[in-house]
């Protein structure tokens, strides 16, 4: 696949939108029962509103790790550019740390584009051929890569992984695990991994 022109992002960063205006978006679709993307399906709707309800719960909770704060403090400006959607459920457990990671430092620019909308740069970012989401691209104020992350923590993307090899997997019981974990982790796995990627580009 050709990769993406920088005006491309460019074009996707200027018309995406900041935190607060995710949140105001998904509670306004909601509000009309609807949610983002084209399928606006009652399971869609469900799954939309318990995700918000998990990030009004994580906005709350997030407490970060005074090294994370102190590594996030010292990043030159960036942009950071999340793919997402809604009612995707990894979104909705992983997109309030990164919000309140990005607020750490008033020089990363944090903004937020809807996968569906946006597929020429999604199909840039694969995971193992799927578009799984969220992916949060790291970039300088060139709009150049410099890290990904998405679409989940390891340990989840490793269950998600085994999960995909069984026959007779049950599908709900397997979703309420997933976030069973991101309930005990309290965002400690995905603050290491923020550790390891802030050290590699700064």
């Amino acid at each position: 696949m050709p990769e993406i022109s920088t005006s491309k992002k460019v074009e996707a960063f200027k018309k995406a939108i900041d935190y607060a205006s995710y949140r105001n978006l998904i509670k306004s679709l909601l509000a009309e029962n609807q949610t983002t993307g084209d399928n606006h399906s009652e399971a869609m709707i469900n799954y939309t509103f318990m995700n918000d309800r998990r990030m009004d719960r994580w906005d709350k909770k997030i407490d970060l790790d005074a090294d994370l704060v102190n590594i996030m403090k010292g990043l030159p400006p960036m942009k950071w550019m999340v793919i997402t959607e809604a009612w995707c459920g990894d979104a909705a457990q992983n997109i309030p740390f990164l919000a309140k990671l990005a607020k750490e430092n008033q020089n990363i620019d944090l903004r937020f584009i809807m996968r569906d909308a946006n597929l020429e740069i999604m199909d840039q970012y694969l995971t193992n051929g799927a578009r799984s989401i969220p992916i949060l691209i790291v970039m300088d104020q060139d709009f150049n890569d410099l890290a990904t992350w998405g679409p989940r923590p390891t340990p989840v993307q490793n269950m998600v992984i085994d999960a995909k090899k069984k026959t007779d997997l049950d599908q709900t019981a397997f979703i309420e695990s997933i976030h069973k974990w991101y309930a005990v982790n309290k965002n400690q796995t995905i603050a290491e991994e923020f550790k390891e990627i802030i050290k590699k580009i700064h």
